[in-house]
């Protein structure tokens, strides 16, 4: 969304024509949408706008639930926008604290602040760039504890607050099609700059999953949060936000709820042995947080094979940590030999893991030319160092 386009938008017509248009509008055909709204008597602009903010609340929805419905986004800034239900953790944090006073810098189209704000905290949302400072406004405008302003994190007094939360600009500038920032250089506020200030007062730092952890501060407590099998941040914390002994913390969250193991430091693997009758995958969250070992010791597990995140053992066992598999058949990875194995078995429908293995799931299962009723997982990795393919179920 462009300025033109929002300054259609925040109009009470432009608002009101967002809330008439159903969800259809954008599900259907796009081109009917824009020749009914346009014969209408809707400007370019405006047409264009509403569309758009239609679509995108639709696709909030599973960042931000029923809340979608009243917000606005760019694209770009619903890409990035942390997920109400972690936003409300980081939220509690703050509060747990006794900190009340908290400067949102890169608050993007203000997730985190309504999430703050939500708690009665007093929050201030910050970005630079002026659309989705905009949006932001517009966000947080049911919240009487929380403003917005529209600038750079380094031209904030920083001294106006009891604690900080940054979310640094890690894609290239706009608010659509954007493109992933690969240098730890380029992001915006600085991470010197972010990290000189986590020294001063309780912070919190939003980055992705895959950030350098040489570059963790070793006063920072690291929680690697993933949603649904899905690694979504790497949230580091500082002073008063970081907990007392933990270092390196795995958040998982999934229907069943919440559930964290956390450690002083990076857990000691555990030793490799052969191929028992249970395989496990650990959670993206654990793989990051280096906390497999602790994972392997509560199912009497071992490693599957050197460098690789698979666990293996003869005890069926269960953890929201990882997700566990009966090993059914050990097959060499012959694509031969499988297909023929696989249609013998009437499996029509398989899920493909692999670790290890220099293969695309997608294309290795349109080869197989699957057939039948049955379904079943098929992990390609190795074993003993060696290739194999594990016919497996779920547990």
């Amino acid at each position: 969304m462009e300025r033109a386009e929002l300054l259609a938008l925040l109009t009470p017509d432009g608002l009101t024509l967002l809330d008439d248009v159903s969800g259809s509008d954008t599900g259907g055909d796009p081109v009917a949408a824009v020749s009914r709204l346009r014969a209408a008597g809707h400007s370019p602009a405006l047409v264009a706008a509403v569309l758009t903010q239609a679509r995108l609340r639709v696709k909030a929805r599973s960042k931000f639930g029923d809340f979608a419905s009243r917000m606005l986004f760019t694209e770009a800034g619903l890409e990035q926008a942390t997920r109400l239900r972690v936003a409300a953790l980081h939220a509690g944090r703050f509060e747990r604290a006794g900190l009340t006073n908290v400067a949102d810098l890169g608050c993007g189209i203000g997730g985190d602040a309504m999430a703050f704000a939500a708690l009665g905290l007093q929050v201030t949302a910050v970005d630079v760039d002026e659309v989705t400072a905009t949006v932001a406004s517009y966000n947080l405008a049911p919240f009487e504890s929380s403003s917005v302003e529209h600038r750079a994190a380094e031209d904030v007094d920083l001294t106006r607050f009891d604690a900080l939360y940054f979310d640094p600009a890690r894609r290239t500038a706009g608010h659509a099609n954007t493109s992933r920032l690969t240098r730890y250089a380029d992001y915006t506020p600085s991470l010197d700059l972010v990290f000189e200030a986590a020294a001063t007062r309780p912070t919190g730092v939003k980055l992705g999953p895959g950030f350098d952890r040489d570059l963790i501060p070793d006063e920072a407590e690291a929680q690697w949060v993933s949603v649904d099998g899905q690694v979504v941040e790497l949230g580091l914390w500082f002073g008063a936000l970081a907990r007392i002994g933990i270092r390196r913390s795995a958040l998982v969250l999934d229907a069943a709820g919440s559930h964290e193991m956390h450690a002083a430091a990076d857990s000691e693997d555990v030793d490799g042995g052969p191929l028992g009758a249970y395989l496990w995958e650990p959670d993206g969250a654990v793989i990051r947080a280096r906390l497999i070992g602790d994972v392997a010791r509560s199912l009497d597990a071992r490693m599957l094979s050197d460098g690789i995140a698979y666990l293996t053992g003869d005890r069926e066992g269960t953890t929201p940590f990882a997700t566990g598999f009966r090993v059914l058949e050990r097959f060499a990875l012959d694509e031969r030999t499988l297909k023929r194995e696989l249609r013998s078995r009437g499996i029509g429908t398989l899920e493909v893991k692999k670790r290890g293995a220099d293969i695309d799931p997608a294309a290795f299962r349109t080869r197989m030319g699957l057939k039948g009723p049955n379904s079943a997982t098929l992990v390609l990795t190795r074993v003993d160092g060696r290739h194999a393919a594990l016919l497996c179920e779920r547990l």
